[in-house]
């Protein structure tokens, strides 16, 4: 069975799955949280990881070496502006991203060097 990072490329590089994609051109990963519980996590059947627990993946990340990043928005001055900008960053808010350094879609071969923690 493959690993953890493995079993992640894997995933990212096929197109069967909505709420995992590359992101920032192949050098993170953007998770929508809630359509990753449903589609990934709360599979019947062939599971992809051995937990249902958005929680649980995202300690696997960690242990992995991959970090949260945080999205900077630029706020407005203008009321109207300003409160659409809080909209769009709400939305925002449920996707999460990670960044490894030995994880990128242009460079494969660096996978060999996501050892666990």
């Amino acid at each position: 069975s493959l690993r953890f990072p493995q079993k992640l490329w894997k995933m990212l590089e096929s197109d069967q799955f909505q709420s995992i994609w590359w992101s920032e051109g192949g050098k993170c990963v953007a998770i929508n949280k809630d359509l990753f519980e449903v589609e990934v996590l709360g599979r019947e059947g062939q599971k992809v990881f051995h937990t249902q627990k958005i929680k649980s993946f995202m300690r696997q990340l960690n242990a992995y070496g991959f970090t949260k990043m945080q999205r900077n928005f630029q706020r407005s001055a203008s009321l109207p502006e300003f409160l659409a900008e809080e909209a769009a960053a709400s939305a925002h808010s449920q996707i999460l991203y990670y960044y490894n350094p030995g994880f990128n879609r242009e460079h494969p071969w660096l996978l060999q060097t996501c050892k666990r923690r």
